[in-house]
């Protein structure tokens, strides 16, 4: 990640959820490459110690704050902690999320009550908090920004849990960005396409995954840097007007 850019967010603190890998940890490279103070949130400490070391040897500010999603307790703890030590939070990225594949039919119901307690739960209680807080502090200027996926909008096959998970986080970003835009709070969320992460890399290893990527316009999986526009916009004093959007970044797969 070159640290070469603009600073577009300096005087920023994004705390980010799921950081340990995927999309959390290309967000945190990215905005701390654009001036802001990042912390990275996730439950494995180990990977986002590691994180931290390397936005600190390229010149960034982070710092590694252990945080699961599904405790709310855990996500109040780690926002106290965030704002002890870098002050206060004016930017979310509510990113940490769960799947399980397979038709609906044989889903355990652990499975489907985790997908829920980490995608929907988690997600709203770490936008609650970082609200509760930007208000308290007098943020003037709050974004918060939801992570989910086209399956969000569009139906994928063997995804019921998932996608139902994911289309409960688009229109709850919307509501929460009506109830606190008179706080100055922007809430947006991003609906990506699929990536090679840590999260689908088993799945587009097998043929099936593969058949998957040939029936896409393009026949390509796309790459995280795709986000990056989006990231930055909605992160920025320059999205300080776009609220309760829902922007879809998917190289064209869910057309």
């Amino acid at each position: 990640m070159s640290y070469d850019a603009p600073a577009s967010h300096a005087g920023r603190t994004i705390f980010i959820t799921g950081a340990s890998s995927g999309v959390g940890a290309h967000a945190a490279k990215l905005l701390a490459a654009a001036g802001a103070r990042i912390v990275a949130g996730a439950r494995r400490a180990d990977r986002i110690a590691g994180l931290v070391e390397e936005i600190e040897a390229a010149g960034g500010t982070a710092i590694a704050v252990p945080v699961d999603v599904e405790d709310a307790d855990s996500i109040r703890a780690a926002y106290a902690v965030a704002e002890e030590r870098l002050g206060p939070i004016d930017t979310v990225i509510a990113n940490a999320g769960v799947n399980s594949e397979g038709p609906a039919l044989t889903l355990e119901d652990d499975a489907f009550d985790q997908i829920m307690r980490v995608n929907v739960r988690g997600a709203f209680h770490t936008a609650r908090e970082g609200a509760r807080r930007m208000i308290a502090a007098g943020v003037a200027e709050g974004r918060i920004v939801f992570i989910a996926s086209i399956g969000g909008t569009k139906v994928q096959p063997g995804l019921a849990a998932y996608c139902s998970s994911k289309a409960a986080v688009v229109m709850m970003s919307r509501a929460l960005a009506v109830e606190w835009a008179r706080y100055g709070i922007s809430v947006n969320t991003i609906c990506p396409g699929f990536m090679l992460t840590e999260i689908t890399q088993d799945w587009f290893g097998t043929p099936a995954g593969d058949r998957m990527i040939q029936h896409f316009p393009r026949r390509r999986l796309m790459p995280l840097e795709a986000l990056d526009p989006s990231l930055l916009y909605l992160t920025s004093t320059d999205g300080g007007h776009t609220t309760g959007a829902t922007i879809v970044v998917d190289d064209g797969q869910s057309i």
